[in-house]
């Protein structure tokens, strides 16, 4: 397979470019790729370009080709708020959302969640995940980076985002997937923390609109369950 790497940047429409230091160590360094070696660079933008790595020394360049515009974005509009989760379960989330076409992944604090972030730590946090975001799309093709957006509480988000179509999932849930019409508009689906949802959230939650969505009988993890469900979606009514 082609190397694909994400340009922090706008890509000119021609001629030689340095890579950015931390793209020309992990192609140089980490995959020892060799002078002449084709590569494919993105910078978000919908766009792809053929690329041969030139390498001087310890730093690499690409001579850019190509361009294409590969559209590989889901149909679907999905939404990711997540509550936060323990561990490295929050970097395997955003990266499973990513390849599995999410729109935004949207870090939402909980009375429950385990891992309590704030200040500096939150910002390095969610940079921290936008990198997993960046790395996933160069891994499964996607030409536009979706955003991890900044950690905020539940109730801040739920007031920011007045009138979005949300679908919070729920043990016992009163509506199944089958029983939902394909999204119109962006969908905002919403994952509780480890100890899930509490009564006052879910309660906030419908208030705001929310739909209560149930996945079956089995309880899944914070970690199984948005995944689960996007893929279910995208099966459904998306490109899977």
């Amino acid at each position: 397979m082609i190397s694909r790497f994400h340009f922090d940047g706008v890509l000119p429409p021609d001629g030689e470019v340095p890579l950015p230091d931390a793209v020309s160590h992990h192609a140089l360094r980490v995959l020892r790729l060799a002078d002449g070696e084709p590569l494919v660079l993105f910078d978000g933008s919908g766009i792809e370009v053929d690329a041969r790595l030139v390498v001087r020394g310890k730093q690499g360049f690409v001579l850019l080709g190509e361009r294409h515009e590969n559209n590989r974005e889901s149909p679907l509009e999905l939404i990711l708020v997540q509550a936060l989760a323990s561990g490295d379960k929050m970097d395997w989330i955003v990266q499973k959302a990513v390849e599995l076409g999410a729109a935004r992944v949207i870090p939402v604090q909980a009375e429950r969640s385990v891992l309590r972030l704030s200040g500096e730590r939150a910002q390095k946090r969610q940079a921290h995940w936008q990198q997993v975001a960046i790395s996933a799309c160069e891994q499964c093709g996607r030409n536009v980076v979706p955003e991890v957006a900044p950690i905020q509480p539940l109730s801040a988000y739920l007031e920011a985002s007045t009138g979005a179509h949300r679908l919070v999932l729920a043990p016992g849930g009163e509506r199944p997937l089958a029983e939902l019409p394909r999204p119109e508009a962006a969908l905002h689906l919403m994952i509780g923390p480890e100890g899930g949802w509490s009564d006052v959230e879910l309660n906030a939650c419908r208030a705001a609109g929310a739909i209560a969505l149930g996945l079956g009988p089995r309880i899944l993890r914070t970690e199984t369950a948005g995944l689960a469900a996007i893929a279910a979606m995208q099966a459904r009514w998306g490109d899977l």
